[in-house]
């Protein structure tokens, strides 16, 4: 862990590296309490720089020899800082010989080489390289790797890196090796090693070339049950990306590896994936429908990394979403194009938004606000945030959304043809755009340079005699951390008019009923000719920009919409913000001691799309969840998080109450009976099924808890099973048994009692007390992040009402915790402590308790470099 005084990196000191490595060969002697790692490297003077001095990262390794050119160095000859190792006025040429030691079985951070469960895995992006050997750890340097594995034959018969298997056999003392060669040049980050006891399904599979390439997914054995569907996704994604983007895998085969410790869902390493289990395993007993959807993302994600991210990478980590926003705008793609109808299209695309409004929106509004292509960092750890993935993959989709689907694949091509082997820039992307399509983007950068969501005001006139519609349109960007003042951004909006019988108008000349209006200035004003009565504009569909729309919609407005808009990504706007109206009032409702009621005209719209058969089950399930209530929170200007819970309660029970025999008919009616299967239609009949099981638990009689009783004992699949036993949790009836049956079922699955302490710490009734006393529980460990994720993020994270204690008992529990972290692995320590981000916009009472919890942990010992940043950037703000 780094114990000295933390430094700002900044984008605009970026220099060259001094030294281009050309190959490197990677012995490894493995041992989990003393590994040796031979480095031999070739390096040469870069002719962009005017230094002549090699500088190596190197941590929490211990230098063992190092020699250059043949001759071993002196100490005087080196000199080994904090973290790095510097030879002054090094030769034009130099190969140097390092040999380095390390602990694997003591590395806590799962960054480096680290051991799980026994056995041997890496983790080096973004700056794992250098807790493995000396070297220029540093995206923009690429070389050719060359690696030999050594171990125990006994304890690790499987050894693995990145690219082609060349050479392996015995070695005395019941030890093997394997060596393994990548052809293609790549940054440290991207290396990868694996020695293990692990098992593998493996299949042949022909690229549409006529190659034949070796396609595995190993696993610890037991597991093997569990990789059929992560094997499909891997073959789909192959398909997906040679048939959308003419992209060929280009190794002779591909590895995944799912381990149990893991700090993210996965890593791209060139050919040797390596996965969390959480995104590998699953068979219908222990995997949920959003498990599968997750696994066929992630497989799909880490595999179009290939391209987007290996063969053309980031120059420096400043440029992060280069890589992570396009290959997740790719992910989306595929996972829509899976879906394969335009409704369930729509329903991935609102998956998409409300992961902005929860997550990225309030990170946009908070102490760590950052532009997509930040202007600096602290650690390089704490911006892989949802700014950089999902805001980075609405840049890109906009790109499409300007440029069309077309135009923007000439983009592509154009961007792989300029820089194939390259490690380039956000701006280098951009200009493939426009160059290919001979389009000026260059106000489009500002997506890139300024942090914050952009507020779009609507206003609308009609003039019926002249038949003329006009709107205005005007943006504004709230100030963030070190920009107080935004420049105009370039804005695509979607535009749609509905006549007053629900059907689309023509637009043009051309008869589209949706176009696409650039915004570029402050204010803008778009004509409409030919518009023969007053319509209700349909603003912003499919969300074509990552923006706060601001329009005076009226209810009647808003129902129409809701019953009639062909956008199905608008139709569920609409009735989201007839809920969030409805959700504001009663949250004021409660704060002021007054009675609680619901309009029966908003009902009466969730009647009639609840009835609507013409429609996905998706679709409707998607349409029916209520705003959450971090997104309520979102729209106060202060926060009262048991005012929000009690009214969204409310509005549960009522809706559940008045729409029963509708709930009931719609339960009945979306059962899916037979052999499970995780496609959209079936995954869409079972959300619509278990939402309405649950609204019917939030306010539930006899008949209704026995239902979820039946549904939880005679479950097929655990996506039913867990929804059941959800419902009934949250339904306040005694689930003791259900809770002991489901946990002594299932304790051998450690996914699944994952789940089992999620649902228990986000239940309305688990307080601070009950998730300490399940930190007890034998199952229980703060050591690997997916355990710690499932009670600590859940409860502080997921649970607003209770973590925002008005005794402050939630946030010194966060604070006990994210230190206890903090000397384990930073990185999760840091992903919980921004919990805490936005605590000014908190009742004064909270806030100083927040305020004093905050400080606890800023004057923690040793605190690390990624905890750090976050908590005095939240005091400071």
């Amino acid at each position: 862990m780094r114990t000295d005084s933390p430094q700002t990196i900044y984008r605009k000191d970026y220099t060259p590296p001094s030294y281009l490595v050309e190959t490197v060969e990677l012995g490894f002697d493995l041992d989990p309490a003393r590994t040796i790692v031979a480095n031999r490297v070739t390096m040469r003077h870069n002719p962009d720089s005017d230094n002549h001095d090699i500088v190596l990262h190197g941590e929490d390794i211990e230098l063992v020899a190092l020699r250059m050119n043949g001759v071993a160095l002196n100490p005087g000859e080196y000199i080994v800082g904090t973290s790095t190792l510097t030879i002054k006025a090094a030769p034009l040429n130099a190969v140097l010989e390092i040999e380095t030691l390390c602990v694997p079985q003591d590395n806590t951070t799962l960054s480096g080489l680290y051991v799980s469960n026994g056995s041997f895995y890496t983790q080096c992006e973004a700056e794992g390289f250098r807790r493995i050997t000396y070297f220029p750890d540093r995206p923009d340097v690429m070389a050719v790797y060359t690696v030999m594995l050594r171990a125990d034959k006994e304890k690790f018969p499987v050894l693995l890196s990145n690219g082609n298997l060349v050479e392996e056999g015995d070695l005395p003392d019941g030890r093997h090796y394997a060596k393994w060669e990548d052809p293609f040049r790549k940054p440290s980050y991207l290396f990868a090693l694996v020695a293990a006891r692990l098992v593998c399904q493996e299949e042949r599979y022909t690229l549409q070339s006529g190659r034949e390439v070796l396609l595995q997914v190993w696993v610890e054995d037991g597991n093997l049950d569990k990789t059929d569907y992560a094997m499909q996704s891997l073959k789909n994604s192959i398909r997906w990306d040679e048939e959308r983007w003419g992209l060929e895998l280009d190794l002779d085969r591909f590895m995944i590896v799912a381990v149990g410790d893991f700090n993210m869902g996965a890593m791209e390493n060139k050919g040797l994936n390596i996965f969390n289990t959480k995104f590998v395993l699953a068979n219908p007993s222990t995997a949920t429908d959003v498990d599968y959807a997750g696994i066929e993302a992630v497989v799909g994600h880490e595999y179009f990394h290939n391209w987007t991210g290996n063969r053309v990478t980031c120059r420096d980590w400043f440029q992060l979403s280069l890589k992570e926003g396009l290959t997740v705008f790719r992910d989306q793609e595929f996972s829509a194009d899976m879906i394969g109808t335009a409704t369930g299209r729509a329903v991935t695309r609102i998956d998409q938004v409300r992961t902005l409004r929860q997550a990225q929106f309030p990170e946009d509004a908070g102490p760590m606000a950052h532009p997509v292509r930040p202007d600096s960092f602290v650690e390089i750890n704490n911006f892989y945030t949802v700014t950089v993935y999902e805001k980075g993959a609405e840049v890109v989709r906009m790109y499409q959304t300007l440029l069309g689907r077309d135009g923007f694949r000439k983009g592509m091509d154009l961007y792989f043809e300029r820089h194939d082997g390259q490690a380039v820039t956000c701006d280098d992307f951009r200009a493939a755009m426009a160059d290919a399509n001979g389009r000026d983007l260059d106000q489009f950068e500002r997506w890139y340079s300024q942090a914050g969501t952009p507020i779009v005001t609507a206003s609308t006139k009609y003039d019926a005699e002249q038949q003329v519609y006009e709107l205005t349109l005007a943006q504004r960007c709230p100030p963030t951390p070190g920009q107080q003042t935004k420049q105009p951004f370039h804005i695509p909006v979607a535009v749609g008019l509905l006549g007053a019988d629900g059907f689309d108008m023509a637009l043009n000349l051309e008869g589209e009923t949706t176009v696409v209006l650039e915004l570029k200035e402050a204010q803008q004003t778009f004509r409409f000719e030919g518009i023969k009565e007053a319509p209700t504009p349909s603003l912003l569909r499919d969300f074509s920009a990552p923006v706060v729309l601001e329009y005076p919609y009226t209810d009647d407005e808003l129902v129409h919409l809701f019953r009639h808009d062909s956008d199905p990504v608008n139709r569920w706007e609409a009735g989201q913000r007839l809920a969030m109206a409805r959700l504001l009032r009663l949250t004021a409702a409660v704060q002021q001691g007054a009675e609680l009621e619901l309009d029966y005209g908003f009902i009466a719209a969730q009647r009639a799309l609840l009835l609507d058969d013409g429609l996905d089950a998706a679709f409707r399930e998607q349409a029916l969840i209520l705003p959450s209530e971090s997104v309520v929170a979102d729209q106060m200007e202060v926060v009262d998080p048991r005012a929000i819970h009690e009214a969204r309660q409310f509005m549960r029970r009522t809706i559940a109450t008045v729409l029963r025999a509708e709930l009931l008919t719609a339960y009945a009616a979306n059962e899916t009976p037979g052999e499970y299967s995780p496609d959209a239609i079936s995954a869409g009949k079972r959300g619509l099924k278990n939402l309405a099981l649950a609204y019917l638990c939030a306010a539930p009689d006899d008949h209704v808890l026995e239902l979820a009783h039946r549904q939880f004992e005679e479950a097929t699949n655990m996506t039913d099973r867990a929804s059941a036993l959800v419902s009934l949790i949250h339904s306040g009836a005694d689930v003791d048994g259900a809770l002991q049956s489901f946990y002594q079922q299932f304790e051998r699955e450690a996914l699944v009692v994952d789940k089992w302490f999620s649902m228990q710490a986000s239940a309305q009734t688990t307080d601070v007390a009950r998730v300490r006393e399940l930190m007890q529980h034998p199952a229980f460990t703060l050591k690997t992040p997916n355990r710690a994720r499932s009670l600590l993020f859940s409860f502080c994270n997921g649970n607003p009402a209770q973590f925002h204690a008005p005794d402050g008992s939630g946030y010194e529990f966060w604070a006990e915790h994210v230190i206890k972290l903090n000397a384990l692995n930073p990185q999760v320590a840091a992903r919980l402590a921004r919990t805490m981000d936005r605590w000014r916009r908190y009742d004064p009472a909270l806030q100083t308790h927040m305020r004093a919890a905050l400080e606890k942990v800023a004057g923690a010992q040793k605190l690390s470099n990624d905890v750090l940043e976050v908590v005095s950037k939240a005091l400071s703000n």
